[in-house]
């Protein structure tokens, strides 16, 4: 039987939760994750344990496997900028294919307060389904680094 646990600034894991799920992300992300330095400070900023506006870290369990986790950032912004930013999903490797993503994005649209919006690489296979779920490409994302 599954469950899924939302946690946010007032419900925030365990250390042992929460270094779970950062490894869970580091290994089911693949290539397109992150550091796990990196995916740390998405849930740190999600749970506020650091200068933020929150969000929130939802974790789907299978007894007490993970098999999902989604990460999802407040942005402080509206309208010209969606309120939050799907910072990271993964599905467990075994566990693909099952219509576990598709419920996460599902249930952190319904959690979210306000629009969502999300990088995805062109050619990842999850683009298909977040298209499905309503996801648009409005516009191509373009960046400058600046050298520190």
């Amino acid at each position: 039987m599954s469950k899924t646990i939302v946690f946010n600034s007032d419900n925030k894991p365990t250390l042992t939760e929460k270094e779970n799920i950062i490894q869970f992300l580091f290994e089911n992300l693949q290539e397109y994750g992150d550091p796990a330095s990196d995916i740390e400070k998405a849930i740190n900023y999600a749970l506020k344990e650091t200068p933020s506006f929150g969000g929130f870290v939802m974790v789907s369990y299978l007894a007490d496997l993970i098999v999902g986790a989604v990460v999802i950032n407040q942005t402080g912004m509206k309208d010209y900028i969606p309120e939050n930013i799907l910072v990271y999903i993964a599905i467990h490797q075994q566990h693909r294919g099952k219509g576990i993503g598709k419920k996460l994005v599902q249930q952190a649209i319904e959690t979210a307060d306000g629009n969502i919006a999300l990088h995805v690489e062109p050619d990842n296979p999850a683009k298909q389904l977040y298209e499905k779920l309503g996801f648009n490409s409005k516009y191509l994302e373009m960046r400058f680094n600046k050298k520190e």
